[in-house]
């Protein structure tokens, strides 16, 4: 299985220009059909799977202010062989036209689990693949059209507001000063680093709750358990440092272009020290006007 890209957005260098083109390209089921109509909303001209030989032409009257608006199209595998033609029409109409190309990507298990829920079968499944090939098979077909990509979003952690919220911060012209979107996450260092984290911090320095039994098989959400946390002084030191630290931080990230920042705690098993830690930080960064998640990888894993 392919790792994905652990950021969950690059830019290339640089503030991006207004696009008048929008083309919206990447693996099935990462969502670029939300990414679409969050386009359409915003006052975009919406295509969906227009033919490769067809995007020069729509390229021009595009360039033409007064035929029509701003647009923004969708590619992608069900163009089948044409879809090798791509890159080499991208690098030419970019000489006419403000293109901004959008790859969108997620990791293998949240595609695999997208196409189960849906139900929907992968435009590559007729060429008898498991799904898990198709998705491999995928990546290989897409890697020439991703390394051209003004813009990757892994939509792995999104559900459809957050990629409409984030499609709209990038797009709207209302002039507004760019914001991140920050996931805190906990985890247990047993069950491995997570590959998607920006930032990872360590908290097994705190006492262990799971070596007294009536917190054995509770979680830090418990209050318990967050008060026993919270009792020991090197705890609220903790919090406090990494919160002035995170606040000096997201200024700088956000100058440089970042868009999103996973931030990682970790404890032994994830359940306790973690879990109490990264929502109160959680709450600590909204409290000082960013948007901010948190979510509790291995919080049902045995203990």
């Amino acid at each position: 299985m392919k790792k994905t890209d652990p950021s969950l957005s690059q830019e290339r260098a640089g503030a991006p220009k207004p696009a008048d083109l929008v083309i919206i390209t990447g693996m099935s089921g990462s969502g670029k059909g939300s990414v679409l109509r969050s386009l359409e909303d915003l006052g975009f001209y919406a295509v969906d799977n227009l033919p490769v030989e067809l995007i020069p032409k729509f390229a021009e009257l595009v360039s033409d202010a007064s035929s029509t608006r701003r647009a923004a199209l969708v590619v992608d595998v069900r163009e089948g062989g044409g879809l090798k033609q791509l890159p080499a029409i991208i690098r030419k109409i970019r000489a006419t036209v403000n293109v901004s190309l959008v790859f969108l990507e997620a990791d293998d298990a949240t595609l695999m689990r997208r196409f189960s829920e849906t139900r929907r079968p992968h435009p590559l499944v007729g060429d008898d693949l498991p799904i898990s090939e198709s998705i491999l098979r995928e990546r290989d077909m897409l890697a020439p059209v991703a390394a051209l990509a003004d813009l990757t979003i892994d939509t792995s952690k999104f559900n459809v507001h957050d990629l409409r919220d984030f499609i709209k911060q990038k797009f709207a012209t209302t002039g507004e000063p760019a914001k991140i979107l920050i996931y805190v996450m906990s985890f247990g260092f047993r069950h491995g680093v997570p590959s998607d984290c920006d930032l990872v911090f360590d908290v097994r320095f705190l006492p262990n709750p799971n070596y007294i039994p009536k917190f054995k098989k509770l979680t830090g959400k418990n209050p318990g358990v967050a008060k026993y946390i919270r009792s020991f002084p090197q705890t609220g030191e903790f919090i406090q440092r990494i919160t002035e630290l995170l606040v000096y931080l997201l200024p700088h990230y956000i100058r440089e272009g970042k868009s999103y920042l996973t931030i990682g705690f970790g404890c032994t098993g994830g359940h306790h020290r973690s879990v109490m830690i990264a929502d109160q930080i959680r709450k600590n960064i909204a409290d000082a006007g960013y948007q901010a998640k948190s979510s509790h990888r291995d919080i049902a894993k045995p203990v």
